[in-house]
């Protein structure tokens, strides 16, 4: 059994795709297999499900994963093969979460009906309302996307599919932080939210649909205030979930970007072969391939996985090490990592003015709710704490008026 969690981003299509988003950083990654099929043979699927539950054995739950490039393109059989292997190979007392992240154009009442049945957990990429999720979210032919996505969506609300939004925060939406959030819980519906930046790179220099740093904090800023005034309890924002576990001192319950060290999330190409992480599959980061010698578990144990994930700790710069506010970035994810301080040290992150803004930002409320949970309470009781805290600037703010009038 593993001496640590890990989880594993399985990519059945490898980088293809039926979209052409702009931001799409994976797309490249098919120049790595010329002439590849891009489709996971049986073999290597049943390869990842018997090594991934041999690896997690005695734990009761293992989540297997897919995403893309866009997995449903390899069709409704393929995912009828991952459930009879399952069936057949999961040990006594261990279930399995099947999870799926997609674009959701592929998706209709049959493949709706067959994710409800096994219980399928989905993850729908939809950055806003249609204009601002049309910006880069185009077909190959640049045509918009948003109606096939919400056609998508439908059916999986119809056969009642758990489902999350995954949200990319990128130059197009960054300014409309409360208007996304709304349009996801007032008109979607969706009660999990994950919010992605973008920072993409060509030649050393950031494309220009990336999120600007400071626009980035001031995004999470905005949807947090509207959270924590109305939605605790009945919406979940992974990064606030994530924010409050640090709060809390807790470890490894959020997303890596933000834990002490990385290298517990691995990626599995299409053919096998097994990646540091899905934003370094490149030769430098192959870790191995599934059936040539070494298992999966072996590979996430392996001494150069073990080096990757440290150096993200080893590397901070002075700055970082410093930071009040380090506890709960521990500098983001190291592929944002380009930057430099301004005493002319490397590895500060691009998005480190936007970090700080938010978690400074969140750190009363944060502090309320970790005391409240501490204490046997309950962090939905910070939604009382804002409604005092603005009826009293409220009131403040209508004193002042009232003293210009007569001043």
């Amino acid at each position: 059994m593993t001496t640590r969690a890990f989880h594993v981003m399985a990519k059945p299509t490898g980088a293809v795709c039926n979209l052409d988003c702009t931001y799409c950083f994976y797309l490249t990654k098919e120049r790595l297999y010329p002439g590849s099929d891009f489709r996971m043979s049986d073999r290597v699927l049943e390869q990842y499900v018997a090594q991934l539950l041999a690896a997690h054995a005695g734990q009761p739950e293992v989540v297997v994963a897919f995403q893309g490039g866009e997995p449903t393109m390899m069709g409704l059989d393929f995912f009828r093969r991952l459930v009879e292997i399952e069936q057949r190979l999961v040990r006594p007392g261990q279930q399995v979460l099947n999870t799926l992240q997609t674009n959701a154009t592929l998706l209709d009442d049959e493949w709706a009906a067959f994710l409800r049945e096994h219980d399928f957990l989905v993850g729908v990429s939809i950055d806003g309302p249609r204009d601002l999720h049309d910006a880069y979210r185009r077909d190959k032919g640049g045509k918009p996307t948003f109606d096939r996505v919400l056609a998508g969506l439908d059916a999986l609300r119809r056969h009642d599919v758990e489902w999350n939004a995954l949200v990319t925060v990128n130059r197009a939406n960054q300014d409309h932080g409360v208007e996304v959030y709304r349009f996801l819980r007032d008109e979607l519906g969706a009660c999990f939210v994950q919010l992605i930046p973008i920072v993409d790179r060509q030649d050393g220099q950031v494309l220009p649909h990336s999120v600007e740093p400071a626009a980035y904090g001031d995004f999470l800023c905005e949807v947090f205030d509207e959270w924590v005034r109305h939605d605790v309890g009945t919406v979940f924002v992974q990064a606030f979930d994530t924010a409050l576990a640090h709060w809390l001192g807790l470890e490894g319950l959020g997303v890596c970007v933000h834990e002490r060290t990385c290298g517990s999330s691995v990626a599995l190409e299409h053919t096998g072969d097994v990646y540091s992480c899905d934003h370094y599959v490149d030769p430098e980061h192959r870790l191995g391939t599934l059936g040539e010698g070494r298992t999966l578990l072996e590979l996430v144990e392996s001494p150069q996985q073990r080096t990757f994930g440290s150096a993200k700790l080893e590397t901070l710069p002075a700055q970082c090490r410093s930071c009040r506010v380090r506890f709960a970035c521990n500098g983001g994810c190291p592929k944002d990592r380009f930057a430099t301080t301004p005493d002319g040290e490397p590895g500060l992150n691009h998005l480190c003015a936007g970090y700080r803004r938010f978690f400074e930002h969140v750190d009363r409320p944060m502090r309320f709710m970790a005391e409240r949970v501490r204490s046997g309470g309950e962090a939905i009781d910070v939604m009382g704490l804002m409604a005092r805290r603005d009826r009293t600037a409220a009131e403040a703010q209508g004193e002042q008026k009232a003293g210009d009038r007569h001043g």
